[in-house]
């Protein structure tokens, strides 16, 4: 019989997996359909529709992550499942990744000439960017799905296994720092990405309040704004990245409410994100509120 804390994060992972699926399913369909008409899609709007399936995806991983959490169907962690659960969670980390790398390009001003050649030439970039990272991922999966089946077999079996006594062998150093690296790497450049434009955005900030003569610069919403969902972007990514590490640490065990909070966490960055996304992007925005509008219509 589920306890009520289970009840609870049974109901939140519902909502969070519609969420997560309406939102970047809005996003697929607004650019699909643009595509249709138009016959192309700008650089930006390609990024986003592929992060977003990837994310429709990862939502789909979450909600029978969480099902299985709470014993309401079997879990096997077969090297497949684990294989494709690493090639989605991977995908969508490196396609957020050059999402937060094209802000910084197109947004921040850095006197550098690497940063400016990166600045002109990022928009061409994206679509090879995107056919490198899902052909990387894809081998990566393929080349780990032993070593990446291992770990999870130790971390996640206090998850579905009231007694873990199964013996599980043990990978090489060698093997479980590559795996390491792959797995921080997008967080590092993510990283270097987000903090360059916050650092851009906020002195820019900081210049136009320091000129201002008493009325407020017609501007400084829009710089504020960005700066608030960018940092949003940041702090959604780097808690994934945490709850993540914490999943892998063996810390966690079954049916503990913290365990069912810190999964919940994790699953809530493709959701709460993609939110963000269509609120602060004018051609999404404007498409959301009239599906709104036509919805009351119907009603």
């Amino acid at each position: 019989m589920l306890e009520l804390y289970m009840i609870a994060h049974l109901i939140f992972s519902v909502i969070q997996f519609l969420v997560g699926v309406l939102a970047n399913g809005f996003i697929v369909v607004v650019n699909g359909t643009d595509l249709i008409r138009r016959r192309k899609m700008v650089p930006f709007d390609l990024l986003l529709c592929c992060l977003a399936t990837f994310r429709i995806g990862l939502q789909m991983v979450m909600i029978f992550i969480n099902l299985a959490v709470l014993s309401l169907i079997k879990f096997s962690p077969v090297p497949g499942n684990i294989t494709i659960f690493m090639y989605v969670h991977a995908s969508e980390l490196w396609l957020a990744t050059w999402l937060s790398v094209f802000y910084c390009a197109k947004i921040a001003t850095i006197a550098n000439p690497l940063f400016f050649w990166l600045k002109l030439r990022i928009s061409k970039l994206v679509p090879w960017l995107i056919c490198g990272t899902l052909t990387y991922t894809f081998l990566t999966s393929v080349f780990h799905r032993k070593h990446a089946w291992i770990i999870s077999q130790k971390s996640w079996l206090g998850f579905f296994s009231q007694n873990a006594t199964t013996q599980i062998e043990d990978i090489s150093a060698l093997q479980y720092a590559l795996l390491l690296i792959e797995f921080v790497l997008p967080l590092f450049i993510f990283l270097i990405s987000a903090l360059l434009l916050i650092f851009s955005l906020g002195r820019h900030t900081q210049q136009m309040r320091s000129t201002e003569t008493g009325t407020r610069h017609p501007g400084m919403s829009v710089y504020i704004n960005a700066l608030l969902s960018i940092l949003s972007f940041l702090i959604l990514y780097v808690a994934q990245y945490m709850m993540a590490a914490l999943g892998f640490s063996e810390i966690f065990k079954i049916r503990n409410s913290i365990t069912l909070f810190c999964i919940l966490l994790f699953g809530s960055y493709p959701s709460v994100h993609s939110v963000i996304l269509i609120l602060g992007n004018p051609k999404l925005k404007q498409n959301s509120k009239k599906f709104l509008l036509y919805s009351k219509c119907c009603q």
